[in-house]
């Protein structure tokens, strides 16, 4: 069976795939779901891809799913890693361009100029409230102080990938996510209800959606 490597975004842990996590292995996947280096002011995105082989360890077979911020992780993981991964999934994702850095992606993609209204929670305002305040309790700070640095990705991997947009997501909105995903991999995104978290909100719907994309390939 496949292992499903678990990317999380920004200031987050691994922790926020457990619920998934435990739907996948019920199915008798295999998962890993490594805490990046993302509050540490050393660490830029190949230190984070270079975490993400490390806790893979000898695994192949590999389905890479990166989760907002992880979209910039997920492509370089499969550099670390050669012929092992057999497919990219970005979830609610940042879809970045070869050499972007991160901090320039909002300006790059136009987000800033996209008509949304004001929310006080871009997060979890799906999420069940005592699962929201053990992930606000469980999250880090995300430095920033290499996020200025251009990614080392030189182009998208010779890898299948799909793109899953979250209908109610508030930071990253689904048509945002379209425009993006069709201007930068010309890929049509399949959409999920939900917020911008998933993997809390819809784990069991998360899970299936994974499940199908390993059985499609």
């Amino acid at each position: 069976m496949a292992t499903f490597v678990l990317i999380h975004g920004a200031g987050d842990a691994g922790w926020y795939w457990h619920l998934v996590e435990a739907e996948l292995r019920a199915r008798r996947f295999d998962t890993v779901a490594p805490d990046l280096p993302c509050d540490d002011d050393t660490a830029g995105l190949a230190d984070y891809a270079d975490a993400v082989a490390a806790a893979v360890g000898g695994r192949t077979d590999l389905i890479v799913v990166g989760q907002s911020l992880g979209g910039f992780t997920a492509p370089l993981v499969s550099e670390r890693v050669t012929g092992a991964v057999t497919l990219i999934v970005l979830v609610a994702p940042m879809i970045p361009a070869p050499g972007e850095a991160p901090a320039d992606y909002w300006a790059n993609t136009g987000w800033d100029r996209e008509e949304r209204k004001q929310h006080d929670d871009l997060f979890y305002q799906d999420v069940a409230p005592e699962l929201a305040a053990e992930a606000w309790k469980r999250g880090r700070d995300q430095s920033e102080a290499r996020l200025r640095e251009p990614s080392p990705l030189k182009a998208w991997p010779d890898v299948p990938t799909r793109v899953l947009a979250c209908r109610d997501d508030r930071l990253l909105p689904v048509g945002f996510v379209r425009r993006v995903a069709r201007e930068r991999l010309g890929i049509t995104p399949d959409e999920i209800d939900g917020g911008h978290t998933p993997a809390l909100s819809r784990p069991r719907e998360l899970a299936d959606r994974l499940e199908g994309y390993a059985d499609e390939r």
